[in-house]
């Protein structure tokens, strides 16, 4: 029974990210298709088709790999669109105007933001969907921990990690992520009083790969969720953007950047995170898919080549100089990227498995059990 609990909640996570691809995609081809540009294919999954239907002349498709989909907009991205499908570019580009060309890129990212905002208020009205956030506040320091020897103490309220403002558990674990193991200042206050930065530097664990300080969290928030900050829906579309600003913000800081890249996740991570939020609610899952939702928006307006901020970007060039790039350029600038953007995926998927499969695997030795189950009767006596 529970192999079949566990099956099911797999299929919810593969059609919840699936949906998350699918509303895009959905935006580029509704779009396209109301400007009256050239709409060769929209596809539900990826590779091998498995049933196809044509209708005014457009293939709607059923493929293999049931992670979300693609629209074939030739006009639009021939390049990308056609890697996608296995196949290469027929015939040539038409042109069409600029203008038009940025209202199908933007119609992706849109939809996203659309299905976001919808999850938004939706989970709003369900009372027993769960909000609220951790605060920055050290319920325990472990003996021995970075936390301890920097001289941090049981209920010192954290406001602020090198330099950079947190209020939440969350926002703590992020910059202690960002910092990449390099000393780091924290300002607490403590009885009221707030005390001069003092130095802590975190140590990676060596099975997650991530950075500690070793202190817990207050224990009056355990049904709290990072993606759930609170029922007003505002607050929760805010929480998402400014988490992937903080992100994309590391990533462009040359102190920062190192430690950012090395804390990102690939799909391996956001399944895990899809899977393990299913399990504790559908509400927490559907939070997930809304905090995920922001996230494709943002990352696909980056002026990337193959990104749909890319296309953007060409699109203004057009119409700020009133000539195109040309269409060689456009090709590969468009193929080195997604060859880049391929690897770099590649590459993510390798780590996150290889990281996930340390987690599951690993069993303490007998004293590290020895000292969590102390550390549990002593949480509990307090």
């Amino acid at each position: 029974m529970g192999i079949i609990v566990t099956a099911v909640y797999i299929v919810a996570c593969v059609l919840l990210f699936a949906l998350a691809i699918l509303v895009h995609e959905f935006g580029h081809f509704i779009v396209a298709l109301k400007l009256g540009l050239r709409v060769e294919a929209f596809s539900i999954g990826f590779g091998p088709v498995l049933w196809k239907y044509v209708r005014n002349g457009v293939e709607y498709r059923l493929s293999a790999i049931p992670l979300g989909g693609y629209v074939s907009i030739p006009d639009v991205d021939p390049e990308g669109t056609k890697a996608l499908e296995g196949g290469t570019v027929s015939g040539e580009r038409e042109k069409i105007p600029a203008w038009k060309e940025i209202l199908v890129a933007v119609a992706g990212p849109g939809m996203n933001i659309v299905l976001a905002v919808v999850l938004a208020f939706l989970l709003a009205l369900v009372p027993g969907a769960r909000f609220g956030q951790i605060p920055a506040e050290l319920g325990g320091v472990l003996p021995g921990s970075p936390a301890e020897k920097a001289g941090l103490q049981t209920g010192d309220v954290v406001v602020s990690v090198g330099g950079r403002p947190v209020a939440t558990w969350a926002e703590l674990q992020t910059e202690v992520q960002i910092s990449g193991g390099k000393a780091v200042d924290f300002v607490c206050v403590r009885n009221g009083e707030t005390l001069p930065p003092i130095k802590v530097t975190p140590e990676m664990d060596e099975i997650s790969g991530a950075y500690f300080i070793k202190a817990l969290s207050t224990t009056n928030h355990e049904n709290a969720v990072a993606w759930m900050p609170a029922r007003n829906p505002w607050k929760q579309l805010a929480w998402d953007a400014s988490s992937i600003f903080r992100i994309l913000k590391g990533l462009v800081t040359p102190k920062e950047a190192k430690a950012t890249a090395g804390a990102l996740g690939g799909p391996v991570m956001i399944a895990e995170g899809i899977y393990r939020s299913m399990r504790r609610s559908p509400w927490d899952g559907l939070g997930f898919l809304r905090f995920l939702n922001v996230n494709l928006a943002v990352l696909n307006l980056m002026p990337i080549p193959v990104l749909d901020g890319g296309l953007i970007m060409f699109a203004l060039f057009a119409l700020v100089f009133r000539r195109r790039v040309p269409e060689c350029v456009v090709k590969y600038v468009s193929l080195f990227f997604m060859v880049v953007l391929m690897a770099s995926m590649a590459l993510l998927i390798v780590k996150d498995s290889w990281r996930s499969w340390r987690i599951h695997t690993y069993t303490p030795d007998a004293k590290v059990q020895e000292a969590a189950s102390t550390n549990a009767t002593d949480n509990a006596r307090n």
